[in-house]
C-alpha cells in the first residue's frame, strides 16, 4: 500500500525503538495489549501536569476542565462506533469489566432457573466464566454454538440451539486466538428474530474493523481501551438505551446517585448510573486521542494493511516443516496461531525472546478451545497497525531458528 506511510507511523510510538537481547524488538503482542502512540502518552502527562482532579463533582476550575476533557472521550466514543445517544456509552474499567457488568446485571434481572444463555466455543475466559458463574446462582444452563475444524461457528447449529429458553447470545467478534471474524450481523439477526438480545465482545475487533453498532443493531458491545493503542484500565459498554434503563446498576456509591437517604436512594441518569465511585480518569481522557491517532490513518486503511501482512505472515509460516496454523477460516483478522509438532509452544516462545521476538504462547484464556483442538496451546503473532513485512520475515527466521534447536 503505497499510500499507507509506515516509516511515520512507526515513528510516532518510542518503545518500538527498544533493544530487547540486543535486537531490535519486534512486537507482535499486539493480541494481548498494544503499544501507545506519542499523543497518548503526552495526554497522560498533560492530564497530570495541568487537569488532575476529580471529575463530575466540582465547581472549581480544575474539576471543570477534568471533566470536559473525560466526556470529550464519550463523545468521541459516540462517533467512533456509531452509538445512538452519548448516555448509551458507559465507561468501565474494560472489556472483562464490561461483560462482568451485563452478566451481573443482565442476568440478575432477567434469567432464571431453567433459562439458557448462548456463548460460543471459542471464547475468552472473559466471556465464559462471568456467564457461568450467572448460571449457577440463577439455576440456568450455558449453551456452546460449536466450531469446525477451521475455526468457523456452525451457524446451522446456532439456529437450532436458539429458542425460548435463550435470554441472551454474548459471543466474540473477532476470536483473540484462532483470528476468526464471526458473522456477527446474521449471529444478530436470526437472535433478534426470537427477540433475544446479543452481546459482542469486540475486544479484538474494535482495532482491526469499523463497527456501526446502529448498523449492527447489536444490544451490548464491550471492548478495552489499551487493546486500540490507549491505556489500561478503561474500557467501554454500549447498550441500548432501553436495556441499560431495564437493569439496574452494577456497584453502588459516589457519582451513580441522584439522592441517598438511610431509607432509600435514587439512582442517577444515564451513563452515571453504572459508572460509580472516581473512574481511572487519565485513562479515560488519553482514550480520546487513541481514537484521534486511529481516525487520522482510518481504519479502513489500516485493515487493508493489516491484511496484507496477514497473507504474508500465514504464507511464510506454513513453508516452515510441520508448522499447523491454528484457525484458518475464511474470514479472519490479523491473528496467527500455530503448533510446530510436537515442541512446546512455551520453549519456542523463550527462543524468540532471546532474538527481540515479542509473541504469546499459552492458551491465551481460551483453555475449552485448546481442548478442543487437543493441544496445550500455541505460539501466537499478533499484527498491529505498526507491524512491517520485514518483521514478518525476522519471525519466520526464528521460528526456523527455534525448530532447528529444539527438534
Amino acid at each position: 500500500m503505497t499510500h499507507y506511510d509506515i516509516h511515520s507511523i512507526r515513528n510516532d510510538f518510542p518503545i518500538l525503538k527498544s533493544v530487547v537481547n540486543g535486537k531490535p524488538l519486534v512486537y507482535l503482542d499486539n493480541g494481548a495489549s498494544t503499544q501507545k502512540p506519542q499523543l497518548v502518552i503526552d495526554a497522560i502527562n498533560h492530564y497530570y501536569s495541568s487537569q488532575n482532579s476529580n471529575v463530575h463533582r466540582g465547581v472549581h476550575y480544575l474539576s471543570q476542565i477534568a471533566t470536559d476533557a473525560y466526556e470529550v472521550t464519550r463523545r468521541k466514543l459516540k462517533s467512533f462506533i456509531n452509538s445512538k445517544e452519548e448516555y448509551e456509552i458507559i465507561l468501565t474499567k474494560g472489556t472483562t469489566d464490561s461483560i462482568n457488568l451485563v452478566a451481573s446485571t443482565f442476568g440478575n434481572t432477567f434469567i432464571n432457573e431453567g433459562d439458557e444463555v448462548l456463548i460460543s466455543a471459542m471464547e475468552h475466559h472473559s466471556n465464559i466464566v462471568p456467564w457461568q458463574m450467572l448460571c449457577e446462582s440463577r439455576k440456568a444452563s450455558l449453551k456452546v454454538i460449536p466450531i469446525n475444524d477451521a475455526g468457523e461457528l456452525d451457524m446451522n447449529a446456532y439456529g437450532n440451539l436458539l429458542n425460548e429458553r435463550v435470554k441472551i447470545v454474548s459471543v466474540t467478534y473477532v476470536s483473540n486466538t484462532l483470528g476468526t471474524i464471526n458473522p456477527v450481523k446474521e449471529i444478530i439477526r436470526l437472535a433478534h428474530a426470537q427477540d433475544i438480545p446479543v452481546l459482542l465482545d469486540a475486544a479484538q475487533a474494535i482495532q482491526h474493523i469499523s463497527i456501526d453498532v446502529q448498523a449492527l443493531d447489536v444490544d451490548f458491545l464491550a471492548f478495552s481501551g489499551h487493546k486500540m493503542y490507549g491505556p489500561t484500565g478503561v474500557g467501554v459498554l454500549y447498550g441500548k438505551e432501553k436495556w441499560l434503563n431495564a437493569i439496574p446498576p452494577y456497584q453502588g456509591g459516589g457519582d451513580m446517585i441522584k439522592d441517598v437517604s438511610f431509607e432509600k436512594t435514587t439512582y442517577n441518569d444515564l451513563p452515571f448510573k453504572f459508572e460509580a465511585g472516581t473512574p481511572n480518569i487519565e485513562a479515560g481522557v488519553a482514550l480520546a486521542f487513541a481514537i484521534d491517532y486511529i481516525n487520522s490513518i482510518g481504519l479502513d486503511k489500516i485493515a487493508q494493511y493489516e491484511h496484507e501482512l496477514l497473507e504474508y505472515a500465514t504464507d511464510e509460516l506454513l513453508a516452515i516443516d510441520g508448522l499447523r496454523i491454528i484457525g484458518t477460516a475464511k474470514q479472519k483478522s490479523s491473528v496467527i496461531s500455530f503448533v510446530v509438532g510436537t515442541i512446546h509452544p512455551y520453549d519456542i516462545g523463550v527462543i524468540l525472546d532471546k532474538l527481540g521476538i515479542a509473541v504469546r504462547t499459552g492458551h491465551h484464556c481460551t483453555q475449552p478451545l485448546m481442548a478442543l483442538y487437543g493441544i496445550p496451546g500455541t505460539v501466537r503473532a499478533s499484527i498491529g497497525l505498526y507491524n512491517t513485512k520485514e518483521e514478518i520475515d525476522i519471525l519466520v527466521k526464528g521460528v526456523r531458528k527455534a525448530v532447528s534447536m529444539l527438534s
